[in-house]
């Protein structure tokens, strides 16, 4: 079983995404995300498997959440800086996990 020091350990923030590129290259990712957590951490790149619930232009804009305090992770020619959540819809693809209504960039989950 986890602890609660355990998950007080894992830094959950809400960003906004700034841009979306495909990533044709990648296995598991297929797109990378720009995401924005304020004026603390900045813009920081996430590869995600987005395909088919999302076609990448549509979550330019929305708020997500992310891990901000994983090692980075090398997929491809990339790095992935934070972990983008999401939660399996009936097919088994990704659904991310965003806030029902606007909150500030970089806010972290409690």
């Amino acid at each position: 079983m986890a602890t609660m020091e355990d998950f007080e350990k894992l830094e959950i923030r809400v960003g906004r995404v700034v841009d979306v590129t495909p990533f044709p290259d990648g296995k598991y990712s297929t797109h990378i995300l720009r995401i924005d957590f304020g004026d603390d951490l900045g813009v920081k790149k996430s590869l995600a498997r987005l395909i088919p619930n999302y076609e990448g232009d549509e979550l330019a804009g929305k708020q997500v959440m992310c891990v901000t305090n994983f090692p980075p992770r090398q997929i491809g020619k990339h790095q992935s800086e934070v972990l983008t959540l999401g939660v399996p819809d009936q097919n088994g693809n990704v659904v991310l996990l965003q806030p029902e209504r606007p909150v500030p960039n970089g806010g972290r989950l409690y």
